[in-house]
């Protein structure tokens, strides 16, 4: 993915550590980041790329600069709600939930009957016994947003409105 991203690692490195914010927040790259960690095992320095830029998001979306890429945002909110209703990743149900929030909703369609035919995308998601358990626990985490909202704090988890960065 650092091929896709204007800022390389060690660049957002750098300007993290001369606190260069307008920089960092005005860029994609950081919510481009997948956080492999594929930087953090190559660092030459042993320092952890990957957890900075997870701190640098949280920074930007507390501060409310620097706002995630729509397809980002719609993905983040596709898979928490997939969590949500099922306990679990189902591939289908986030497909179409994430094509319908980020509009690109003809975008490797080609490629979807071929996925189902040989069964690499099933239509139902498994059943898991805890799906009870993952909905308590995100209903607490949503409870807290709220309340940490209700209260004048922002956090990371603040800035979408739904969950957490």
């Amino acid at each position: 993915m650092g091929s896709e991203m204007a800022l390389a690692p060690h660049d957002i490195m750098r300007l993290a550590a001369h606190n260069d914010r307008e920089t960092l927040f005005g860029d994609d790259a950081m919510w481009l980041c997948l956080t492999c960690e594929t930087c953090s095992a190559r660092c030459p320095n042993d320092v952890d790329p990957a957890r900075v830029i997870d701190a640098l998001r949280e920074l930007a979306a507390a501060e409310g600069a620097g706002h995630s890429p729509r397809n980002v945002r719609a993905f983040h909110k596709s898979f928490l709600e997939q969590i949500r209703m099922t306990g679990r990743l189902s591939e289908v149900g986030l497909i179409m939930q994430y094509k319908l929030r980020s509009g690109a909703l003809f975008q490797d369609v080609a490629a979807s009957p071929g996925m189902l035919t040989r069964g690499k995308l099933p239509i139902v998601p498994p059943h898991i016994s805890g799906v009870g358990e993952v909905r308590a626990i995100m209903a607490a985490c949503e409870r807290e947003r709220v309340a940490r909202a209700a209260a004048g704090q922002t956090g990371p988890d603040t800035h979408d409105g739904e969950g957490a960065s």
